[in-house]
């Protein structure tokens, strides 16, 4: 029963009161009710329970009183906006398309570098572990984990050619900045690997098969490359 039902009703029943009061005896006069106890008597009358039963509840209300807010502020909005209602429809597209082409050109936001972990886990493998699990990954197209294991191998067939000091904590800026420096002719490749590293295993970003051939070609091309001290060494014997 709604408000409206419970006012009928009300309305009613003192109506029928009065008409009783009236009908009783002809002779007497007719009983007026003054204003203030005929408004409290409608007031306890429709507190009753039964005129309330069908009423919204909170959440209903709060939810009517949102979208009548919301209404009312779209409606500012659009009184505002040149072209009215189309004119901020427009501006809404524009908003939209500007928020998703940003999205798009710049990715997932990366992570700080200062949330680098070390490049290894607590269990030591060799350099063909690392390479035989990431052969592994690339035949299922699990390109992240081949990726990852790629860069391991990398670093850890430097350290067993002694080109890197063995150290656990090591992060892959850091191999790549070191080996750099031992092999500069492949600093840049070092470097870029280093960096997909960090952007697949902390930043959010998605390796795909042509990140993880680039990164296999460097691994190939360090297992021939000479170190800068051997090079320098071998070209001063030949002109002394």
């Amino acid at each position: 029963m709604s408000m409206t039902g419970g006012v009928l009703t009300a309305a009613s029943a003192l109506s029928g009161a009065a008409a009783s009061a009236l009908g009783s005896s002809a002779d007497e006069p007719p009983v007026t009710v003054p204003r203030d106890p005929a408004r409290e008597a409608a007031r306890r009358e429709l507190a009753k329970r039964m005129y309330h039963e069908n009423d919204p509840g909170l959440l209903q209300r709060a939810l009517n009183a949102f979208w009548e807010w919301l209404g009312r502020l779209l409606a500012k909005a659009a009184s505002a906006t040149p072209g009215g209602s189309l004119g901020l429809l427009v501006v809404v597209l524009c908003v939209i398309a500007v928020l998703a082409a940003l999205w798009w050109r710049l990715g997932t936001p990366r992570r700080s570098p200062a949330s680098a972990a070390p490049l290894f886990g607590e269990r030591p493998r060799t350099a063909a572990e690392h390479r035989a699990s990431a052969e592994a990954h690339a035949a299922q197209g699990h390109w992240n984990q081949a990726v990852q294991e790629r860069m391991r191998t990398i670093v850890r067939s430097l350290e067993e050619r002694a080109l890197l000091d063995v150290r656990p904590g090591r992060t892959a800026d850091e191999a790549a900045a070191e080996a750099g420096r031992a092999l500069p002719g492949h600093a840049d490749g070092l470097r870029a690997a280093a960096r997909h590293f960090d952007d697949i295993t902390y930043g959010g970003r998605t390796a795909d098969q042509q990140t993880y051939q680039r990164i296999a070609r460097l691994d190939s091309d360090l297992e021939r490359a000479r170190p800068a001290l051997a090079n320098s060494a071998a070209h001063d014997e030949a002109t002394g």
